[in-house]
């Protein structure tokens, strides 16, 4: 997919939870309901294997396909094709996962990549870290991050509210699906590699649950994990 092509959305089919069996600790405690939240998951310590977690825990999850590439290669028989999909997964609410599969038809593997993305999600930490704003809303990043994938290196910054996502196309949906509103991002190196960079911006969403911050500062910038109740998001914005 080249630069000027703009992610597209992806409506996968929905898993049958009801019929699901699970094999791992966290998809038992999750299907007798000891687990009840994507935090509680992701703290457990019990590794996410299993896409079906993330389809009981977040049933509002949307996806979009950030990059679609063909890999040929000659051998005795013929030419072979295969492709390379790579899509993000998210709430729009503090949670987000990226992933990526490989397959010979590309609908199978748009689906498998959607299932990598569920087992690698994250929870985000958002905030209002611009000095221009003070909302107290978390509707941008606490603070600024970096991320590196390869070549290219990006730095998130956080903005005022009413700016947007300045930011590129590859970028946006990701950030969307994340929950962040508003953020500046200035990157370097080889951008032009869709996957790298798409990742690079992965790891500086991760790179905000790993800084660790004081209990003075979660409160001068409203800094909050994963998601957020929705009717205390519409009273914060209305004072």
């Amino acid at each position: 997919m080249s630069r000027n092509n703009r992610p597209r959305k992806y409506n996968s089919d929905t898993t049958d939870v009801v019929s699901w069996v699970p094999k791992t600790t966290l998809g038992k405690l999750v299907k007798e309901g000891n687990i009840a939240s994507m935090s509680e998951a992701l703290s457990s310590g019990y590794p996410l294997i299993e896409p079906e977690i993330v389809d009981i825990l977040l049933p509002d999850c949307n996806d979009e396909v950030i990059d679609v590439s063909m890999v040929q290669r000659m051998t005795d028989s013929g030419r072979r094709v295969r492709f390379a999909v790579t899509t993000v997964v998210g709430n729009s609410n503090g949670f987000v996962g990226i992933g990526k599969s490989k397959g010979k038809e590309v609908g199978p593997t748009i689906r498998a990549s959607i299932d990598n993305a569920k087992i690698n999600m994250i929870e985000v930490r958002r905030g209002c870290g611009s000095w221009e704003c003070g909302c107290g809303t978390p509707h941008s990043i606490p603070f600024e991050v970096k991320g590196k994938c390869g070549s290219p290196v990006v730095k998130l910054k956080p903005a005022p509210k009413g700016v947007g996502l300045a930011v590129s196309d590859i970028a946006k949906p990701i950030l969307k699906l994340a929950g962040i509103k508003d953020a500046w991002v200035f990157t370097r190196g080889q951008t032009q590699s869709t996957v790298n960079y798409a990742k690079a911006i992965f790891d500086a969403l991760k790179q905000t649950t790993v800084m660790r911050t004081s209990g003075e500062l979660k409160h001068d910038l409203n800094i909050v994990t994963g998601a957020v109740e929705e009717e205390k998001e519409e009273i914060d914005e209305g004072v």
